[in-house]
């Protein structure tokens, strides 16, 4: 206890010392990744700058996280970070960037933290370049520059480490039960994705805390039920409201929270099955296959395909969208193929397995001579800790069914800790000549640039040749020079282990400005020379993104003026499929996504044409596949309105959510996000026609999913409005990814 009680002086009086003045610039390389140029994204990820729109207008919408301002239906995920996003946007004003702010924040924030928790006990040079470490990780400025969840989510979870490390020093049980309580509020963030730190926690409080065995399982029960409680909490009260009274839970098949945490964005992500089931509603299998997940439909906010090659053109045609939940596990989003070395191939590797060669080596050596029985050291329980939460954590990537890249935000605390904390372990044992052990520095040097060349080798085209090569060599050269001086000590090995660490955060670096330099994605955020894409296809060399989608999919009813040769679907660079986009849910059609019946476009898939609202050529309205807003659209529907409550009902959120964002009205989903949410039968649209809430439907064939009996009585009992009145002149037809999009008037008395 008197250890204790010392430790916690030395941290009130280490806390009391100048700002360490090597951190500025790690903290502003941090703060210029995650801020620089945020203000430039008008629409962010459209889906949930929707829903921070709608929260705004009253506390029913904000407390339910409603996508739209009539409450129809929720977001696909709990409401705390929309929470803190409408808060922002209520003190700022509404915008793209201060709905992205918080997380921008957040990213600096875990940058902050990470520095914090490795100096304390490996060292302040150890905790400089974890955080260094951290800031240049790739996908975390990546995601920390849009309105997703996960830049938020990590730094709760960070927060939550730093309160039970405190909880094991102070020996107070009342920090167990706030680490505890702050992971159940990451689960109202985005739910079981909070629990994956949970290993860690519990091997590093049983190993950590000297008290008895009887004492850790009383204090670990009570504050796992106490987290259990606060992760629940929200979700008990919105499944005990009477469903009339709240919107539906959105990408729920039972209009239930809980069901949507341990099914949709629970046990369906490990497992790949992401597919509608439970929906009132059969659907043909094509139909299925096109609408199987909300998050398959969170395409890319790329500019102008302009830099794809001729050849990629040409063999759109004959390229196809296969399911991976089903037989064929390659993975659209470029998540590759499951296995022990998933992390390292391509589309995943580049946004956070720079250091994971160095990673390796740094564990060796702190867990070298460590014996199972202990005792351990405090460097010793901490890198168990880390440990225990990078190993799960690593294995679900390896095997999950369906994720996106950005999810791997998850795994760059651990791996910046031990790059910080290796660090300066392997440097004392290369210093100290402690054996084998003082090979494990040049070793993880050499392994380290070799990867990076792997990584980056499929690049060539985008960043040439040079950076590859120079990356290779002077990792070689230093790795050798450092093996063959290892039995000298002067200051030039300090500069050249020196110099060896920054060739390592060298190209490292450079991806996580990607984003700034080429252009981000809010929808589905990745970093490297394609980042503007979200797909690991080819970099775009457009400035301003105002086509979106797979190479600009569009607004309903209108018209870019691009043949449909630019406005197909492209598969990612590199694929080790053969070219085929992919996508999650298995289907009875060997997971092939069919092109519309009747096409005439040799079954290639063409994208809706758009004529745009014009915005300042400095704006992004990059916030997925129908980003922008037809004006012509909009004010026939305005001007035609006589006081129903919705503008129009469409079958998914992609058509709406850029409506919702310019006007600030009401626009149904019909469908939810993707479409195939069972939330509308043709008894509840005929009453909502009848009081006046809904008269105009824009169909465009997309996201059917458990609306098929709706969609069919609409079509059968309204009428067409002729496209000249609310399309532009220059196209007769809206082409759809699935067919003509039409708007539909339905009057009943």
């Amino acid at each position: 206890m008197k250890h204790m009680n010392s430790e916690v002086k030395e941290e009130r009086t280490s806390n009391k010392k100048r700002i360490d003045l090597f951190l500025v610039p790690i903290v502003l390389i941090a703060a210029f990744l995650n801020l620089f140029k945020i203000w430039t994204d008008e629409y962010a990820n459209a889906y949930y700058t929707a829903a921070v729109k709608s929260m705004l207008q009253s506390f029913h919408n904000f407390f339910y996280a409603s996508f739209d301002p009539g409450g129809y239906v929720t977001i696909d995920k709990p409401p705390v970070v929309f929470w803190i996003q409408t808060i922002s946007a209520k003190i700022f004003g509404f915008h793209g960037w201060s709905v992205i702010l918080p997380q921008a924040l957040a990213g600096i924030g875990s940058v902050l933290l990470l520095y914090v928790l490795i100096k304390r006990t490996f060292g302040v040079w150890a905790g400089r370049f974890a955080a260094l470490a951290m800031a240049l990780t790739p996908i975390v400025p990546a995601v920390s520059r849009t309105n997703n969840i996960d830049s938020m989510l990590v730094f709760t979870l960070l927060v939550a480490t730093w309160m039970l490390f405190r909880a094991v020093r102070t020996a107070k049980f009342g920090w167990v039960l706030a680490a505890f309580a702050m992971i159940g509020v990451a689960f109202n963030m985005k739910m079981l994705q909070a629990y994956m730190v949970l290993p860690a926690f519990y091997v590093f409080y049983v190993v950590a805390t000297k008290i008895t065995w009887k004492k850790k399982i009383a204090f670990l029960t009570t504050a796992t039920a106490l987290m259990l409680a606060v992760s629940i909490s929200w979700a008990v009260v919105v499944d005990s409201t009477s469903a009339d009274k709240r919107p539906y839970m959105g990408s729920s098949q039972t209009n239930s929270v809980l069901e949507l945490a341990f099914g949709y964005n629970g046990i369906n992500r490990l497992t790949g099955n992401t597919s509608v089931t439970g929906s009132s509603h059969k659907q043909p299998a094509q139909t299925q296959q096109q609408t199987a997940s909300s998050e398959t439909k969170q395409t890319s906010n790329s500019s102008s395909g302009s830099s794809q090659s001729s050849n990629q053109r040409k063999s759109s045609s004959s390229q196809k969208m296969q399911a991976p939940g089903g037989g064929n596990q390659n993975g659209m989003f470029n998540t590759g193929n499951p296995g022990p070395f998933r992390l390292f191939q391509k589309g995943l590797s580049d946004q956070i397995s720079w250091l994971l060669p160095f990673v390796i080596f740094s564990i060796v050596g702190l867990f070298a001579g460590v014996k199972f029985k202990g005792p351990y050291t405090t460097k010793q329980k901490e890198s168990l800790f880390w440990l225990a939460w990078l190993l799960p954590v690593a294995v679900f990537f390896s095997i999950a069914g369906f994720f996106h890249q950005y999810y791997l935000i998850m795994l760059a605390p651990p791996i910046a800790a031990f790059a910080g904390a290796g660090a300066v372990a392997l440097w004392s044992m290369y210093k100290q000549r402690n054996g084998w052990k003082s090979w494990l520095l040049p070793g993880g040097i050499l392994t380290t640039a070799a990867l990076q060349v792997y990584i980056m080798s499929p690049y060539v085209s985008s960043i040439g040749v040079a950076p590859i090569a120079g990356v290779g060599a002077l990792g070689v050269i230093l790795a050798l020079v450092l093996a063959v001086r290892k039995e000298r000590k002067n200051f030039l090995t300090n500069y050249l282990g020196a110099a060896a660490l920054v060739v390592l955060l060298a190209m490292p670096a450079y991806w996580a400005m990607t984003p700034i330099i080429y252009g981000g994605n809010s929808m589905l955020p990745a970093a490297g020379p394609d980042s503007s894409s979200g797909m690991g296809g080819p970099p775009s060399t457009a400035t301003n993104s105002k086509q979106s989608g797979f190479n600009g999919m569009q607004p309903p009813g209108s018209s870019s003026g691009n043949s449909s040769s630019n406005n197909q679907m492209q598969p990612p660079s590199g694929s080790s499929n053969g070219g085929q986009l992919q996508m999650p849910g298995g289907s009875s059609n060997n997971g092939q996504m069919q092109p519309p019946s009747g096409s005439s476009n040799s079954g290639q898939m063409q994208m809706p044409n758009s004529t745009l609202s014009k915005a300042s050529s400095s704006k992004r309205k990059s916030g997925g596949m129908n980003a922008e807003v037809n004006k012509k659209l909009l004010n026939y529907l305005t001007k035609n309105n006589t006081g129903e409550k919705y503008l129009f009902a469409t079958t998914d959120s992609t058509s709406a959510a850029p409506y919702i964002i310019e006007t600030g009205k009401p626009v149904m989903a019909m469908g939810g996000f993707s479409g195939s949410d069972p939330i509308l039968t043709v008894s509840k649209l005929k009453a909502m026609i009848k009081k006046g809430e809904v008269k105009y439907f824009y169909l465009s064939g997309m996201g059917k999913g458990g609306q098929s009996d709706v969609i069919t009585w609409i079509k059968e009992n309204s009428k067409e409005i002729p496209s000249s009145k609310w399309q532009s002149t220059s196209l007769s037809s809206q082409q759809g990814p699935s067919g003509n999009g039409t708007l539909y008037e339905i009057t009943l008395k």
